[in-house]
């Protein structure tokens, strides 16, 4: 069969392909996450396994709606060049380099915001965002575990972006493993960031699990992604959680819970 019988084929052959890498990313960096967590907090998600097993269900169907944009982008680079991602450093200035990674941060950031806000809304909460809210607490399992509505509303953004934002493929990556590190970290349950970082300067303006536990929580607070500061513009920063130790003793498990009082950063 030649390819021009089938015009579709290379577009559906890589975002399988990119789904099934964004399934495996997955999978590789929660369970490790989820192994440190068991090395570290010895307990913490004793308990959890049916939560567990239902945030792998949903995260792996997020991977296979992820790779369908993603999948796209990719053949349109390789295939076409219809993408702004480049591979030659000298294509623009090497400031940009770091400017470029941190305008996708940003713009990421900001749609995160709002659309986070968005699922938050009564009607929509129900049908689609109580999925992600049904982990509770959150592990390292639960970074991608949203309803497929509601992934749709995250899978456009990077995809959009590279056709619209010259990025080098390097940068990218760096975009890509900043997401994934962080979208982890927030849900683990714990705070693996050392104090000096969360409850100083930076910690103003950069969310960790301190920050987002809190959302989880109490739900109509701390909707950011990876700065707090469109929380703080819009009062919805409702500070930082402090985390309590799973204690297992004689069978009884108890639960982790921020002091999630309505203190506002500084």
């Amino acid at each position: 069969m030649t390819g021009s019988a089938y015009p579709f084929l290379p577009v559906a052959v890589a975002a399988l392909a990119m789904s099934g890498i964004i399934g495996v990313r997955y999978l590789v960096t929660s369970g490790a996450f989820a192994l440190l967590t068991r090395s570290r907090k010895p307990g913490l998600y004793r308990g959890l396994d049916s939560q567990i097993r239902s945030e792998i269900f949903w995260s792996l169907v997020s991977a296979v709606i992820y790779g369908i944009p993603a999948g796209i982008a990719a053949w349109g680079w390789q295939q076409h060049g219809w993408t702004k991602i480049y591979s030659s450093v000298d294509a623009y200035p090497l400031w940009w380099l770091p400017a470029s990674v941190l305008l996708y941060l940003l713009l990421h950031d900001a749609w995160f915001y709002w659309t986070h806000r968005l699922m938050h809304v009564p009607w929509v909460f129900r049908r689609a965002h109580n999925v992600h809210h049904a982990s509770h607490p959150p592990t390292a399992w639960a970074a991608m575990s949203f309803h497929p509505w509601e992934t749709l509303t995250g899978a456009v953004v990077i995809p959009a972006l590279v056709f619209l934002i010259p990025i080098h493929v390097g940068a990218l990556l760096t975009v890509l493993t900043v997401m994934t590190v962080m979208g982890i970290t927030n849900h683990m349950g714990w705070e693996m960031f050392p104090n000096a970082l969360v409850q100083g300067r930076a910690g103003r303006w950069i969310i960790t699990a301190s920050h987002h536990q809190l959302h989880h929580q109490r739900n109509k607070c701390n909707y950011g992604l990876y700065f707090r500061f469109w929380d703080r513009l819009c009062g919805t920063d409702r500070g930082l959680g402090r985390f309590e130790q799973r204690r297992i003793a004689s069978g009884a498990v108890h639960e982790p819970h921020a002091d999630c009082g309505d203190r506002r950063a500084a």
